[in-house]
Parts: C-alpha cells; sequence; structure tokens
C-alpha cells in the first residue's frame, strides 16, 4: 500500500472506499500508511443495503443483479467517487462466508478513475474458511491493480 499512497501523492490524485464484506478494511490498510491523510478522502462501510442505496447505488441495479455482482460493486465505487470528489473510487461486495453447501465465495471489486469514467472490475473467488485472511488476498489485490492503474 506504500506504494499505491506515493503513486497518488505524485500523482495528485485522491481515493476513497466503499466497502461491504471487507468491513473497512481497505481504508484501514491505507490510513495504516503515513502520509495517507494527503490522498485518503473517505471511507464508507456499507454492510447494509439500507446505506448502499443512502449513498447513491440504485436500489435496481440491487434488485435486478444482487447485493454480490459487478455491478452493484460498480455503482458503489463511482457514487462513492462523486460523493468525496476523488479521482479514483473503490467498491466491494460479496460473501465471505463458508457452508457445507457453500465452498467457493465471490467478492466483487470495481476501482473506478473519474477522470477517464472507466471501472475495472474484478470478481475473485474466495476459497478459505477464515475470514480474515480472506479479507487480505481481497487488499492484495486490490492494491496490485491501483498499482497498475497508476503506473499507465
Amino acid at each position: 500500500m506504500e506504494e499505491v499512497i506515493e503513486l497518488l501523492k505524485k500523482q495528485n490524485k485522491t481515493i476513497s472506499t466503499m466497502e461491504s464484506c471487507t468491513g473497512g478494511y481497505l481504508a484501514n490498510t491505507i490510513t495504516n500508511v503515513e502520509g495517507a491523510s494527503q490522498v485518503f478522502k473517505f471511507g464508507a462501510v456499507t454492510y447494509a443495503n439500507e446505506f448502499k442505496i443512502k449513498m447513491g447505488v440504485n436500489k435496481d441495479i440491487i434488485s435486478k443483479h444482487s447485493v454480490y455482482s459487478t455491478e452493484t460493486a460498480a455503482e458503489m465505487s463511482k457514487n462513492i467517487s462523486k460523493f468525496t470528489d476523488s479521482d479514483i473510487g473503490i467498491g466491494i461486495t460479496g460473501e465471505l462466508s463458508f457452508t457445507k453447501e457453500k465452498e467457493n465465495n465471490y467478492v466483487y471489486v470495481s476501482i473506478y478513475e473519474k477522470a477517464k469514467d472507466t471501472f475495472v472490475n474484478k470478481k475473485i473467488t474466495l476459497t478459505n474458511k477464515l475470514r480474515s485472511l480472506n479479507k487480505e488476498i481481497i487488499i492484495g489485490e486490490i492494491i496490485e491493480e491501483l498499482k497498475l492503474i497508476l503506473k499507465k
């Protein structure tokens, strides 16, 4: 994350997050870096759909595609960028719970770039039973994607 923060500083860009299943883990990872306050504007944990909608996510998108979808993650990323006037918005939604009937869980990540009005969307398959480990995997993938985006 240190490299991401430095790239954001050099490019004079800001970032905000809207997280569901990661419960603020991304915002925590960002704010663990000294100097992150220069680039990090806001982190929202919208665990309940009610608050995703209050933060601008279209309820029809959730109804049509499910809260666990690329479309919902994209709504989250764009709306948090708009709400905070950040250059980059990140939306994360998905499932981290395992049951005997369900061995794979999916998390949907969307990274929105305001200047280009573009999205990078990822569907991450998780196979670990530990929620904390799954959160680390998700954030690791986001960090790698942000580095690619910021080095273009």
